[in-house]
């Protein structure tokens, strides 16, 4: 158990130095370069707060990039997005599939210095679906950019948009109940995982979930074009009742075309209970800052913000620059104490050491075939994009007592280290063009790359949250940077003699000495951790 000082949602009034920002940029952001960083420093927390806390532009859709693979009988070429085609077939549709997570993927690894892209995530993870189960990557699509523009919005909106998404609708059977054979497969998850949750006053009952499976009664889809809508003569029209729990309601039931009224009557009644806020802030709380909600931080960090959450009519930004600004997320236990998903271990580690992509326009095929390669370093890591394990999302936000242990495996750690020493050492090729990381470029970025004790602190800065000991400092720099050599002075020549006299000999002892350096620093057990 952590030993946090006094727990408050109160404003962070501390020393906002470097380590601050650090701790700030790596829990909202999905992985930071140094430029980002440099920009930061010397921000007061309101200015950083300001620029972090919007919603990145939207994005151009994703493009055919498989027209080499596999044809488009449906018309799409090679560079246009397909996002309002028609289906097509099966093979069609698997390729679109990777065209997807190749471009979330892209947006992720060029972010802005927005927690957009993190929340993004944290709603994926929330309102889950499975694109393998309702197999068609155009209503994925819909579906993330309804997460897009809801992620830092109105929660309540939100739910509701969600409840209607033709993803959503297939993925919890919505389409299948109807008033003769009623579905209880959303209605359940609505109130269990989605709204009010599994908290301790959380008494919502089983008659509870019925009678919000008749009010969701009479919803169907449509797939070409793709869009929800309303069969009044599948609706259960009758009055519904509901427990104790939510004041023994009854909300009257709607002939005709108005089953929208019952289930905004119905979201009405779950979000007045205070359950509801408590239970997105205690969600964020484990995605954001750690995953062990002790009766302390819930009384006086989690009600605090779930009150502020109410007050502001469920507006997620607002309470989120709370989260951010407060003392409680400054405090020194919570820095370097959660393992990083696969998805912020790949992104952290290609934002900072940042490799070169071919031309976009140029090269369309490669820069998604990249991607892919990037998307299934996650796919091993037991975090899939667009495919959750189920509608609870991934057991590392949920599952007790282990929660974020869950990443890290005798089959996922050797995947990590074995992405990490490919990305380092050789890159990825694809049709001749390669995605290579250039170490040689990477280093200059830091103040002194000539002084090997100084580099390698700065590495330790960039790389961790919590600091490896002086002796693996030492070891690190004797072995490796100096090759055994006695003096600090041997790097120093061999660095400088690189750059002002460069040759090949001085270039490839330069570039193997620092791959050896960072592939074993980000073989570390503290890289695993933000």
């Amino acid at each position: 158990m952590k030993s946090f000082g006094p727990i408050s949602h109160e404003k962070f009034t501390g020393t906002f130095d470097d380590e601050a920002l650090k701790h700030l940029l790596k829990r909202t952001l999905l992985g930071i370069k140094i430029e980002d960083f440099k920009k930061f420093t010397g921000k007061t927390l309101d200015q950083v707060i300001a620029v972090i806390f919007k919603e990145s532009a939207a994005p151009n859709p994703p493009v055919n990039h498989y027209e080499s693979a596999v044809k488009d009988t449906t018309g799409v070429a090679l560079g246009q997005t397909w996002v309002n085609s028609t289906y097509g077939d099966g093979s069609i549709n698997s390729r679109r599939q990777q065209s997807l997570k190749s471009w979330w993927v892209q947006l992720m690894h060029f972010q802005e210095t927005t927690i957009h892209e993190k929340m993004i995530l944290f709603w994926h993870n929330h309102f889950a679906t499975e694109m393998n189960s309702y197999n068609d990557a155009r209503m994925a699509y819909k579906y993330l950019q309804t997460i897009r523009k809801y992620a830092l919005g109105n929660f309540k909106d939100f739910t509701k948009t969600i409840s209607l998404e033709p993803a959503m609708l297939l993925y919890l059977n919505g389409t299948q109940n109807t008033k003769t054979a009623p579905d209880e497969n959303y209605a359940r998850e609505l109130q269990e995982l989605f709204t009010v949750g599994k908290g301790p006053n959380s008494k919502y009952t089983e008659d509870d979930v019925k009678s919000a499976a008749k009010i969701l009664t009479g919803y169907r889809i449509n797939r070409e074009p793709i869009n929800s809508y309303f069969q009044a003569d599948r609706h259960d029209s009758t009055d519904k009742t509901f427990s104790s729990f939510y004041g023994n309601k009854v909300i009257k039931g709607h002939p005709g075309d108005f089953a929208t009224n019952e289930l905004d009557d119905l979201l009405n009644m779950i979000f007045e209970k205070e359950e509801v806020s408590l239970h997105i802030i205690r969600r964020l709380y484990i995605f954001f800052f750690y995953y062990d909600i002790t009766p302390e931080i819930e009384s006086k960090f989690i009600a605090p913000l779930a009150k502020i959450f109410r007050d502001s009519k469920f507006e997620i930004l607002p309470v989120l620059k709370v989260m951010f600004s407060s003392k409680h997320f400054f405090d020194a236990e919570l820095r370097g104490c959660v393992i990083k998903s696969p998805v912020e271990h790949l992104m952290g580690t290609t934002k900072l050491l940042e490799p070169s992509w071919p031309v976009y326009q140029s090269y369309i095929n490669e820069y998604y075939l990249f991607a892919n390669d990037l998307a299934t370093v996650a796919d091993k890591g037991q975090q899939v994009l667009g495919d959750p394990p189920s509608v609870a999302g991934w057991p590392a936000y949920y599952q007790a007592p282990v929660f974020h242990e869950i990443w890290i495996n005798a089959s996922t750690f050797p995947e990590r280290t074995k992405f990490t020493d490919t990305y380092i050492s050789k890159g990825y090729k694809r049709n001749n063009q390669t995605l290579l990381f250039d170490p040689i470029s990477f280093v200059k970025k830091l103040k002194t790359p000539s002084d090997p004790v100084k580099l390698i602190d700065e590495l330790v800065f960039w790389l961790f949250q919590i600091s490896i000991s002086n002796n693996l400092k030492t070891e690190l720099k004797t072995d490796i940077l100096l090759a055994g050599q006695a003096s600090d002075y041997y790097w120093t020549e061999l660095w400088n003699e690189s750059q002002q006299k460069p040759t090949n000999n001085n270039i490839a002892m330069v570039t193997t000495r620092l791959k050896s350096l960072l592939s074993y620093l980000l073989a570390l057990p503290e890289y695993q951790l933000s």
